[in-house]
Formats: structure tokens, C-alpha cells, sequence
């Protein structure tokens, strides 16, 4: 039995297909059949059956695939040791980032770390939560960056910083008078939202103090981007929120419609999430260490109350 095998079963585990499992190793799909069949053969035991398609692992397969992620992480590990022992924060690591986090944290911190960090090969993927979750489970990513907490028995939360909501309330919107807006103003039926599968989406809802049935409205606008939001807020069709540092890119015009909420402000926290096996911390700490420099600068607020971003059931 080698490392080589356990990481081919894995493959096939997962694409659930060796052809398709040989081109992700980069072996020809012979080499690969025959390392499994030689694994099985050893165990005495079938892995895969082979006779359905896509093809379905079999009882006992299930059980030594997931030993098999165990072995192949701790193998990796052995290279983590010499590596930190050498001091050397290189390689490859890939990080995904929600999309709502993405446009905003990722060109404050990235050249910065590419300067200082040379020689790691930072692959970046903007993915919702529920992916990057399930792609650090996976060993397809090293790290996340996603609102929290999570409460995920496998992850590590480590808080970056926390971001305030702001309001975006346009003139002739019942609230455009306030000041400061406070949660007991706001009606989730006048706000503008992201469509699911966003966790900020949750949060707002989480915010509002009697959340409607939203299927009851007569109409029910969402997107994807804060962009769109705020331009169909402009044009009358209700308010919005903004996570605070998407209201640093707006224009001027635009920033007369900003409403801060009373302290304590609600907010989203936001971290740097990994696997509780901690491979590659060397480099998930220069991660953390400079994105918790640069944006302690960006958002001075302390008096916050933070928001789950998880949807209420």
C-alpha cells in the first residue's frame, strides 16, 4: 500500500470517474486503474463498483476513503514539519473568498502579501460559503475567507476583523430624514436583497427584527452584486445595506445616502477558516497577520454587534 495509491482512490472517489480521475492526477488512466486494482487486490476487497455510471463506491470503500484523506493529510504534514522547521513559507496555497468579501479585501492585501511572500503561489477562487466549506473538507483548498462564526466541527475560525453594515437610503425613502438608522427601523420588505446563497443575504435577514415571508410580496427583486442594488435603490424600488468597506468605492453623489446604524452597529465578522488539521499554518498565519494589518487601518470601529451570517431555520 503507498501514499500514491491512497491519493488515486481518492481521486476516483471523487470525479467518480478514472478517466476523468487520471487527467486530475496527471497519470494516464492505465497507470491509475492498475494502481487501484493492485490496492484492491491487497485489501482483498472491491473499492468501486465499477458497473454503474457514473461509478458508486462501494460500503467498505466509503470507510477506507475517509482513512485514506487521514493518511494522505498527515503525509502531507511531514513536509509542513520541514518546512517550518527551515523557516520557509513557500509553495502552493489556494484560498477561496465569498464573493461579497472578494472585490473589496483582495486588492488591499494582495500585492502587499506578493511582496512579502514571494515565494508562496497564491491560487485565489471566489466561492459561496457552503463551497468553501466543503472544498477545505475536501483538501481542495488550504484556507477560506468567509463570515462567521460557522460552528463547523472540522473548522478553525480565526477572526480578521469585523465590518460594519451601513445603510444605503436613497431621498424619498421613508428613512432618508435619520441620522443613524437602529435595527427597529428597518422592514425586510423594503430592502433591497442578494439573491440566495449569499450568507450577507442571511445577515440582513437576521438584522430585521419581524423577518416576513418574502414569497408573500407582490414583487421580490434580488442580485448578486451591491452594484445593482444600489442603483435600483436610486431609482426608488426600496433601501439597501452595504457591508462598510463597499461604501469606501461609492461616489460622493452617493455617499450623501449613507446611514450609519447607532452603536452598538451591526456587523459581520469576518475570518480566515481552515481545517483543524492546520497544514500549510505557516503560510495561513502570513495570510492572516498581514490582511489583520492592513485592514485594521480601513475600519476603526469597536462598539459592534455581530450578526450570524447563518439562515434562521
Amino acid at each position: 500500500m503507498t501514499i500514491t495509491q491512497l491519493q488515486y482512490v481518492l481521486a476516483v472517489a471523487e470525479y467518480k470517474n478514472f478517466t476523468l480521475a487520471a487527467e486530475k492526477s496527471f497519470v494516464t488512466q492505465p497507470t491509475l486503474s492498475m494502481q487501484v486494482q493492485k490496492l484492491e487486490d491487497e485489501l482483498d476487497v472491491l473499492l468501486f463498483d465499477r458497473s454503474k455510471k457514473p461509478i458508486s463506491i462501494t460500503e467498505v470503500g466509503k470507510k477506507i476513503v475517509a482513512q485514506a484523506k487521514n493518511i494522505v493529510a498527515e503525509a502531507e504534514r511531514i513536509k509542513d514539519i520541514v518546512d517550518q522547521d527551515k523557516g520557509f513559507i513557500g509553495g502552493d496555497y489556494t484560498i477561496g473568498i465569498i464573493p461579497t468579501v472578494m472585490p473589496t479585501l483582495l486588492p488591499m492585501f494582495l500585492n502587499t502579501f506578493i511582496k512579502k511572500y514571494p515565494k508562496v503561489n497564491l491560487i485565489i477562487k471566489e466561492q459561496p460559503t457552503d463551497a468553501l466549506i466543503r472544498n477545505i473538507l475536501d483538501g481542495h483548498l488550504d484556507a477560506g475567507i468567509a463570515a462567521t462564526p460557522l460552528e463547523i466541527e472540522f473548522i478553525k475560525e480565526r477572526p480578521l476583523y469585523y465590518e460594519p453594515f451601513v445603510g444605503y437610503v436613497p431621498k424619498n425613502h421613508r428613512l432618508s430624514q435619520e441620522e443613524q438608522l437602529t435595527t427597529s427601523d428597518l422592514d425586510v420588505s423594503d430592502i433591497l436583497l442578494l439573491q440566495d446563497g449569499h450568507c450577507f443575504r442571511d445577515g440582513v435577514i437576521n438584522l430585521c427584527k419581524s423577518p416576513k415571508n418574502l414569497s408573500d410580496e407582490q414583487f421580490k427583486i434580488e442580485s448578486g452584486s451591491f452594484e445593482t442594488l444600489v442603483s435600483l435603490a436610486d431609482e426608488g424600488m426600496g433601501m439597501t445595506l452595504l457591508p462598510y468597506l463597499n461604501t469606501l468605492e461609492l461616489d460622493q453623489k452617493k455617499k450623501q445616502y449613507l446611514k450609519p446604524f447607532k452603536n452598538p452597529s451591526p456587523a459581520r465578522e469576518i475570518s480566515l477558516i481552515y481545517h483543524k488539521t492546520e497544514l500549510k499554518i505557516q503560510i495561513t498565519e502570513a495570510i492572516k497577520e498581514v490582511i489583520a494589518g492592513i485592514v485594521r487601518g480601513a475600519i476603526a470601529f469597536q462598539d459592534v454587534k455581530i450578526i450570524s451570517p447563518l439562515a434562521k431555520s
